[in-house]
């Protein structure tokens, strides 16, 4: 199998190496695609995606919350290890991980391998130099430093604005799902006409709380399906927005000609919040929770003529895509990773360790937690898990019961094996710091 991988990759070196374009959404919901099961919402871009590439089915945000998912993106290894195992926040009280500034970055490799670099939309690890785009690796930046929005129209958080092409403050007036967008497909545009391949990471703040569909997207879907409530109906719409802003963009790679040199991925940072009615379908819990329903996310890569359509049911986790785009660009990678790469999966539908150990961890403040970790690891079927620090931990055995249905007492082999893999894990973790 290793073989037939090389040849692949000798093949397609013979070719310009392809554009890279990762959408990465915020808190969408494992059940809210009607390719998924949904069938209240339209999604027929996403859905397209799905079918016209890999869709992975067992794939893993890196965390149940935003920053940390997006720190094992950026460096191709678990979030506590990168320095963030909490939500980065504007508030330093408030604020529970800081990025490793030592730690190369997925763009820092891929402009090694000759990829011009540039990204749009929520960054969400750091608010200062020397933790923001264009201090990480990307040429170009178009987008938002913080968290959430409070409003997608002021794009303010906290009263402050974080909005900025590359480190210049800016003003932009719009919906953020619809800026964003323009400035992803104005930027596919440019780097087209250029020799050089491009990454372009777009990471949109949508469907991320506070639910605020454009007001017509609103009364579509309520003329459309009059049994939801105003909660749902404002959730189907804000999704549905963003499914017609991500469909633009794919558009625009195609009219720019460069649609079968061109890889599209497209992943959440977590899973849908349940409080917001956001659906997971069938899988326990939403977002903040260790229940498949908060880490599993739906996932797809595109590459036409490259990557056949399928789907799979190898696991894989956020943190593969460094190690996995690396080898595809032909990157060496000289520092420790915790990611795997999942080319042989991708390419030649190979399969990854079905023993292979993935861990989660989030920390967090206010009353709920109290500036305490929670945890979660699987190993093969078993995953021993706990949604809040103050829970005991549970086992689950996802091949019998894949909808966590009935979680075990946290004791015998399985459980001692996970355990101690965990604190392993945590005395590694342990020598990193997370605050500046």
């Amino acid at each position: 199998m290793r073989i037939l991988l090389l040849l692949a990759l000798a093949l397609m070196s013979a070719h310009a190496k392809p554009n890279i374009v990762l959408i990465l959404v915020d808190d969408h919901g494992y059940g809210d695609l009607s390719s998924f099961g949904a069938t209240d919402l339209k999604t027929p871009h996403l859905d397209s995606l799905m079918s016209r590439g890999l869709r992975l089915d067992q794939f893993y945000a890196n965390c149940t919350v935003c920053s940390p998912t997006r720190a094992s993106l950026m460096t191709g290894r678990y979030p506590d290890i990168s320095g963030v195992p909490g939500v980065i926040r504007q508030w330093d009280k408030d604020s529970w991980g800081h990025l490793d500034p030592k730690s190369p970055t997925l763009p820092d490799y891929l402009k090694k391998g000759g990829y011009r670099t540039g990204m749009v939309g929520k960054w969400h690890l750091g608010f200062k130099s020397p933790n923001i785009p264009n201090d990480r690796g990307f040429d170009f930046f178009h987008g938002f430093l913080g968290d959430m929005m409070d409003d997608y129209y002021t794009h303010l958080r906290g009263d402050v604005n974080w909005m900025r092409k590359n480190k210049e403050v800016i003003d932009p007036k719009g919906h953020a799902t619809e800026l964003f967008s323009q400035w992803a497909i104005d930027y596919v545009t440019a780097e087209a006409k250029e020799e050089a391949p491009f990454f372009l990471y777009l990471a949109y703040n949508a469907p991320h709380f506070p639910i605020q569909p454009p007001q017509e997207w609103l009364d579509r879907v309520k003329a459309r399906e009059p049994q939801l409530n105003e909660k749902r109906a404002k959730n189907v719409a804000f999704v549905e927005h963003l499914d017609d802003g991500i469909g633009k963009v794919i558009a625009s790679i195609k009219a720019a000609g460069i649609e079968e040199e061109t890889m599209v991925i497209f992943s959440s940072d977590n899973g849908g919040s349940l409080y917001h009615a956001q659906s997971n379908g069938k899988l326990r819990g939403g977002k903040q929770d260790h229940g498949e329903g908060g880490i599993r996310v739906p996932t797809c890569v595109v590459w036409p003529g490259t990557i056949a359509s399928r789907r799979s049911e190898e696991p894989g986790m956020t943190m593969d895509f460094l190690p996995t785009l690396c080898e595809i660009a032909e990157v060496p990678i000289d520092q420790p990773i915790d990611g795997q790469s999942l080319t042989d999966v991708w390419l030649r539908d190979g399969k990854t360790d079905p023993e292979r150990t993935m861990i989660w961890v989030r920390r967090e403040g206010n009353n709920t937690y109290q500036g305490r970790a929670y945890y979660a690891i699987r190993q093969g079927d078993w995953k021993l898990t706990q949604s809040s620090p103050f829970e005991p931990m549970q086992l689950v055995n996802l091949k019998t019961d894949p909808w966590e249905e009935r979680p075990k007492e946290a004791k015998g082999p399985q459980a001692n094996v996970l355990r101690r893999q965990l604190m392993d894990h945590l005395q590694q973790a342990g020598r990193i710091p997370w605050q500046p």
